[in-house]
């Protein structure tokens, strides 16, 4: 570790407490999958890191949970902390990770992160991913469990390249990674039993 415990950025206050609200939170955008959650209170993350992804890998990374970096945020704030506060070892190999936080920019999102097996469908990657927006970008209608008919999905910084990456994920199911998209201190989820129109049905 190259920072001591004095110099990193705070994680939660009340760990048990905080840790134990903001699961709940996460297990309900999970149970309802396009609702836009929000982590209100949750700490400021290190270097570019948001608060939303900062504490959704607090909640839910730990040691047995490997973590991969997108080149942006692999720096030694960032896994300095997330070590300490969370425990979870970091991997440079995609298909290592449990977890794996990435830019909306970043090219081949899904490529060489596991999908699990027709056995063991759950090996496989939550691929964490911050976007400029939850709510602002052309509107996509979603469909799945957890949901009432359709829903729409407004994820901005996004372009039909990914979401026909997102299609072909969902085409994988049971396998398949789950995704969740983070913007400030709120996030949505999208297991991978979720199907996303990839041409928009509106634009804002």
């Amino acid at each position: 570790m190259s920072g001591t415990s004095s110099s990193l950025s705070p994680g939660f206050a009340d760990p048990a407490h905080d840790a134990q609200r903001l699961f709940r939170r996460v297990l309900d955008a999970f149970s309802h999958p396009g609702r836009i959650v929000s982590l209100a209170g949750a700490a400021v993350g290190p270097g570019t890191i948001s608060r939303a992804t900062t504490a959704y890998l607090l909640t839910l990374a730990d040691r047995d949970t490997p973590l991969w970096l997108a080149p942006a945020f692999d720096r030694p704030e960032v896994r300095d902390y997330l070590r300490f506060h969370a425990g979870t070892p970091m991997v440079v190999s995609r298909s290592e990770a449990t977890f794996a936080v990435l830019r909306h920019e970043d090219a081949d999102p899904f490529e060489g992160f596991a999908v699990g097996t027709d056995t063991y469908p759950d090996r496989s990657a939550t691929l964490v991913i911050e976007v400029p927006s939850l709510d602002e970008g052309p509107i996509r209608l979603c469909r799945g469990p957890g949901i009432d008919g359709e829903a729409h999905l407004a994820v901005a910084g996004l372009d039909d390249g990914f979401w026909r990456q997102c299609a072909a994920n969902h085409a994988l199911f049971p396998c398949g990674a789950d995704l969740v998209f983070t913007s400030g201190s709120s996030l949505l989820a999208l297991p991978r039993s979720i199907s996303v129109e990839v041409s928009p049905c509106m634009s804002r």
